[in-house]
C-alpha cells in the first residue's frame, strides 16, 4: 500500500512563496510519475504539475508556469512544489498522486493517477 502525505501548506501574502513536500511510502517510489493537482472551493480538481520518475522532465499547468517548480528527490521518497509570487487565485487545497504505470492517461489528466494524498491548504491573501 502507498501512502502519501503532504505538507507545507499555509496562509501566505500575495507576492510571497511557499514550498509543499510529499513524502512517500514504498520502495517503488523512483519507478513512477508524481503530480501535484490542487481544488478551490466550488471548482474541480485540476493539475499544477507533474514529474517524471527521473526528474528529468517537467510539466506545468499554464496558470502556474513560471512561478512553480517541481522537483524529487528519490533518495528521500518526497517530491516538492516550490511556490514563488503566489496569486490569491493560487488558494486551493494541494494534492500529490502518484501517476498510474503504463496510463493512457496524460500526466495532466486525473485518471492517470493511482494514489492521492490528503491534501494541503494553501491560502494566499491579498
Amino acid at each position: 500500500q502507498v501512502q502519501l502525505v503532504e505538507s507545507g501548506g499555509g496562509l501566505v501574502q500575495a507576492g510571497g512563496s511557499l514550498r509543499l513536500s510529499c513524502a512517500a511510502s514504498g520502495r517503488t517510489f523512483s519507478s513512477y510519475a508524481m503530480g501535484w493537482f490542487r481544488q478551490a472551493p466550488g471548482k474541480e480538481r485540476e493539475f499544477v504539475a507533474a514529474i517524471s520518475w527521473s526528474g528529468g522532465s517537467t510539466y506545468y499547468a499554464d496558470s502556474v508556469k513560471g512561478r512553480f517548480t517541481i522537483s524529487r528527490d528519490n533518495a528521500e521518497n518526497t517530491v516538492y512544489l516550490q511556490m514563488n509570487s503566489l496569486k490569491p487565485e493560487d488558494t486551493a487545497v494541494y494534492y500529490c498522486a502518484r501517476y498510474r504505470s503504463g496510463s493512457r492517461w496524460s500526466l495532466e489528466d486525473l485518471p492517470g493517477y493511482d494514489y492521492w494524498g490528503q491534501g494541503t491548504q494553501v491560502t494566499v491573501s491579498s
